[in-house]
C-alpha cells in the first residue's frame, strides 16, 4: 500500500490494528453455519440467532484478510461463505432469510431486507476477488436476486423489503438499505466488469444528492411506497438500530465517502454535484454530531433542527468519520479533512479500542463510558476493519479489488 498522504497513524500502525482486529474475530464461526454474535471477549454467543447481515460481512471482512495474507482468515471467511450458501439460504424460495436459530432454523416471520441482500452481494464480491470456493455461484445468485427482486428500475432506486414468498413488498422505503445497494453495485461491477451496476449506483448516487440539497445535508431516511418522506418515522422509538428517528450523521459521513467513490468509479461518467454535496454531507455531519453535548465523539441521531435526540456514542460512526475524512483529503488535499482524520483516530485511541479484551467497544454513553443497551458484545468488525483500510487506498476502485492490486503490487515491488 501507499505511503500515507493523510495525517494520523501509519501504515504500518493501521496494518497493525486491521490485524490485531482479524485476530479478535477468530472464533466467529456458528456451528449451525454462518457468523456467531461476539460478546466483548470475542466468545460466541450462542443464544443469539445466525445474521445474514452480520454473516455477509464476516466473508467480507476475512475475506480482506485473505488478500492481505493474513493468516487465520480463509477458515472463517469460507465457514460464514458456507453459512450463506446452506443455513441462511432460502431453499423454497431463493434470496436469504434475515436470521437462523442456533439451531439452524430459520427465525419464523422474518421479511427478506434489502439491507440484508446487498450485504449478501458484497460478501460475494469480495469472496471472488479472495479466490473462496464457491464464491462465484454466491455472487451469481445473489446478483439475480437483487436484480429480479430488489432493483426498481421504474425509479432508478431499491426496494426496501418483501415478504418470504417475493409476493409483495412491504411500503416502506429505506436510505439505510439504497446507501449499502450503492457499496453493494460499486463492488461487483468492479468484479464483472458490468457497467450497469456502476451505472445503477449512479443513480442512487443522484438520489443522495437532491436529498442533501432539499434538507440541509441531513439525509432523510425514511420514506413511503411512492419514495414521500417520512422525518416522523419512530420517533416514539428514537434508537432503532436499523430505523432511528431523526438524521443520522454517521451515514452522513458514509454518503459523503460513497460519493467519492462513484465519482472515482465513473469519472467523465459521474453525475454533477458529487464532491460538492459530499462536502456539504460531512460538514453537516460534523456540525451536528460531534462534540454535539460538550462530550467528545458523535450522537447517534439529531432532529432536523440538528439538535442531538440519541446522544449514545456507536462506533461505526466514528469509523465512517475517519474513512470520510480520509476519502475528502484525498480528493481535495485540504488540511481541515487531514486534521479531522487525525483528531478521530486519537478518539478512537482514547475511549473506542478495547486493548484489555480486544476488538473496539461497540457502544458508548455520552460520557464515553461503555454501554450495552442497543449493541451488546463486539458482533461486527466491518467498520472497523474498513477504517484501517480506507485511508490506505485509492477512491476506487472499491475495497476488494483495491486491496488485491495494491498486494499484487507489493508482492511485485
Amino acid at each position: 500500500m501507499s505511503e500515507p498522504s493523510t495525517p494520523g497513524p501509519s501504515d504500518e500502525w493501521l496494518d497493525a490494528e486491521c490485524r490485531r482486529l482479524l485476530r479478535f474475530g477468530r472464533h466467529l464461526v456458528h456451528p449451525a453455519g454462518g457468523a456467531a454474535w461476539l460478546d466483548d471477549d470475542g466468545e460466541p454467543d450462542l443464544s443469539r440467532p445466525v445474521h445474514t447481515w452480520t454473516t455477509s460481512r464476516t466473508v467480507h471482512v476475512f475475506g480482506l484478510g485473505v488478500l492481505l495474507g493474513v493468516e487465520g482468515c480463509e477458515p472463517v471467511a469460507v465457514s460464514a461463505l458456507d453459512g450463506l450458501r446452506t443455513t441462511l439460504r432460502d431453499g423454497e424460495h431463493g434470496g436469504w432469510f434475515h436470521a437462523a436459530g442456533a439451531d439452524g432454523v430459520p427465525v419464523e416471520g422474518t421479511a427478506k431486507s434489502c439491507y440484508d441482500h446487498a450485504f449478501v452481494v458484497l460478501a460475494g464480491s469480495t469472496a471472488v476477488v479472495a479466490g473462496l470456493p464457491g464464491a462465484e455461484a454466491l455472487l451469481d445468485a445473489a446478483t439475480e436476486v437483487f436484480e429480479r427482486h430488489f432493483w426498481d428500475d421504474a425509479t432508478g432506486r431499491v426496494y426496501d423489503e418483501w415478504d418470504r414468498t417475493w409476493t409483495e413488498p412491504a411500503p416502506y422505503r429505506g436510505l439505510n438499505a439504497t446507501m449499502h445497494s450503492l457499496e453493494a453495485l460499486l463492488a461487483v461491477g468492479d468484479v464483472t466488469g458490468d457497467r450497469r451496476w456502476h451505472d445503477r449506483a449512479s443513480q442512487l448516487a443522484t438520489f443522495a444528492v437532491e436529498l442533501a440539497a432539499a434538507h440541509d445535508g441531513r439525509l432523510p431516511e425514511h420514506f413511503g411506497p411512492d419514495w414521500s418522506v417520512d422525518l416522523d418515522l419512530n420517533r416514539d422509538r428514537p434508537d432503532d438500530p436499523f430505523k432511528p428517528y431523526g438524521a443520522t450523521p454517521g451515514h452522513g459521513l458514509e454518503w459523503s465517502r460513497l460519493l467519492l467513490h462513484v465519482e472515482a468509479t465513473l469519472g467523465d461518467a459521474a453525475p454533477s454535484g458529487l464532491l460538492d454535496t459530499s462536502r456539504v454531507l460531512f460538514d453537516r455531519a460534523v456540525a451536528d454530531g460531534w462534540h454535539a453535548d460538550g462530550a467528545p465523539g458523535f450522537v447517534y441521531t439529531t432532529d432536523w433542527t440538528g439538535a442531538p435526540v440519541v446522544r449514545d456514542r456507536y462506533h461505526w460512526v466514528v469509523a465512517e468519520g475517519i474513512a470520510a475524512a480520509a476519502a475528502l483529503h484525498r480528493r481535495t488535499g485540504e488540511a481541515r479533512y487531514g486534521e479531522r482524520h487525525a483528531e478521530w483516530w486519537a478518539y478512537v485511541d482514547a475511549h473506542v479500542r478495547d486493548l484489555d479484551r480486544g476488538s473496539w467497544r461497540h457502544e458508548l454513553d455520552p460520557g464515553n463510558q461503555p454501554k450495552a443497551a442497543v449493541w451488546p458484545g463486539k458482533p461486527d468488525l466491518y467498520h472497523a476493519v474498513q477504517a484501517t483500510l480506507l485511508p490506505r487506498l485509492p477512491l476506487a476502485p472499491s475495497l476488494a479489488t483495491a486491496v488485491a492490486v495494491s498486494e499484487r503490487g507489493r508482492a511485485g515491488g
